[in-house]
């Protein structure tokens, strides 16, 4: 009878299988699960000067399995190198320099947690263990290992605090940047980064002052969440800010502390374009002495222009002494708030005052509409919010009790003022006058300056009007 091929083929595989499994029972019979382990060294001086600082330790496993390596002091003291992991059969090799786990001497008093640590000097024993991943076998190889001029002190970190502990990155000016300060007992590499609940990582460059990169002693950290080069901040959210500084042997320490972001964001607004009509509405009206503003006594507020003739493009004509006036609409197309600072919308200047006359000082972080013309003495010198307080939301700061107006994101408002015109400057008559939206001691961007630029021509009731030299 003939067999088929189907067994012919099934017996082949089988007695093939049965050669290999007793060639290898041949060749490598019932091996340990730890085939070897030695140290390349008896003694090293981990002190890092080039010279037997480190030691190689080799070992083999003849199974996967879960290995520690630890070293013991004569104290009986145990020292973790690995702990519980878990390696495939083959060879392995690893550098040691005499640095373990971290740990505290007896009455030591350190203001770090100690991650890695160099061991003292002395005569340790070490000890590979070994697991197989069923759990049924286990074994233990030993010898011992000398180390000497390894008194190497910890780049303990003493000072290391974090003002403020919220922070708000949205270019406002209150809280936009986090200060880290951190002091560094001995030279080492200095990391410090935020890090989430999520793992996330956010590394914070040292200011370029004071202390060298690894130099001992005090090293600043500013932080503005990025905004400042136009990227958006982290999420908003708790995060551990950490330093872990790590000297030339590999100890390592770290210090940690808590910091919320809150309110972060790019903060974006605009002049409006407007579909039909100018930018900005320029008119001229009659001056009242109503309107004559002063620090200690605020004045009437001007009501906005609403002559439909107003939003034509053509030059304005204003008899000296009366009023240049104003318009337009400041529109906050971002996704945070931005906080604005007077005078309010309505408020009349003379051409010789600036807001800091009326009481109104530069806010660094505030939004606020300027007027700027060619005659002025300075760039926008008449400023107003950027919109009425009743358009506006309040936040009330916890610890100063200061007010802060805000216009919140999506939202538009009307702004509009007007400047009385009282010098006539012959060589620049009619001069260009256009409004700017600030954002103080930010910038002025490119897209908010000079915007809706019109003729404006003083008119002197003495005499006729005067069209330069």
């Amino acid at each position: 009878m003939r067999l088929s091929i189907g067994l012919v083929s099934l017996a082949a595989l089988l007695a093939l299988g049965a050669v290999l499994w007793f060639g290898s029972a041949l060749i490598s019979p019932n091996l340990p699960l730890i085939t070897h382990a030695a140290f390349s060294l008896e003694t090293i001086s981990p002190n890092a000067d080039g010279q037997d600082d480190i030691a190689i330790f080799e070992y083999g496993l003849s199974r996967n399995a879960v290995v520690s390596l630890y070293l013991e002091d004569e104290r009986g003291q145990q020292y973790p190198f690995r702990q519980n992991e878990r390696r495939a059969v083959g060879d392995y090799r690893v550098e040691f320099s005499g640095v373990v786990d971290g740990y505290m001497l007896p009455g030591e008093n350190l203001a770090s947690e100690v991650e890695r640590r160099l061991l003292p000097n002395g005569r340790y024993t070490w000890k590979l263990t070994a697991t197989d991943l069923a759990g049924q076998t286990s074994m233990e190889t030993t010898g011992v290992l000398v180390i000497q001029d390894a008194d190497l002190p910890l780049p303990d970190i003493t000072t290391f605090s974090v003002s403020p502990d919220v922070f708000t990155p949205n270019q406002d000016g209150i809280r936009d940047r986090a200060q880290i300060n951190v002091y560094l007992t001995q030279p080492a590499q200095l990391r410090v980064y935020l890090q989430n609940d999520d793992g996330l990582q956010i590394f914070i460059p040292a200011r370029k002052e004071g202390r060298l990169p690894g130099e001992a002693g005090r090293h600043l950290f500013d932080y503005d969440g990025g905004v400042d080069l136009g990227a958006d901040p982290p999420p908003d959210g708790v995060y551990q800010v950490i330093a872990e500084a790590q000297d030339a042997v590999g100890q390592r320490v770290r210090r940690t502390a808590r910091l919320i972001i809150a309110d972060g964001g790019d903060p974006q607004a605009e002049i409006a374009p407007q579909p039909i009509g100018v930018d900005v509405v320029f008119a001229r009206a009659p001056f009242d002495p109503a309107y004559l503003s002063q620090a200690s006594e605020p004045a009437a507020l001007i009501p906005p222009p609403d002559d439909p003739q107003d939003l034509s493009f053509t030059a304005v004509n204003i008899p000296l002494g009366d009023l240049l006036v104003f318009k337009l609409t400041v529109e906050n197309y971002g996704e945070v708030p931005i906080r604005t600072s007077g005078p309010p919308p309505g408020t009349v200047y003379e051409q010789g005052q600036v807001a800091a006359t009326l009481g109104w000082f530069d806010e660094s972080g505030a939004w606020r509409v300027g007027i700027d013309c060619d005659t002025a003495t300075r760039d926008y010198p008449w400023r107003w919010a950027v919109g009425a307080p009743d358009m506006l939301d309040t936040v009330t700061d916890p610890e100063t009790g200061q007010v802060y107006y805000y216009l919140p994101p999506g939202k538009q408002s009307v702004v509009w003022g007007a400047v009385r015109m009282t010098q006539l400057i012959e060589a620049r008559n009619p001069q260009k006058c256009w409004a700017g939206l600030i954002h103080e001691d930010v910038e002025v961007s490119v897209r908010n300056s000079r915007v809706g630029a019109r003729d404006i021509e003083l008119v002197d009731p003495a005499g006729s009007s005067s069209r330069g030299g």
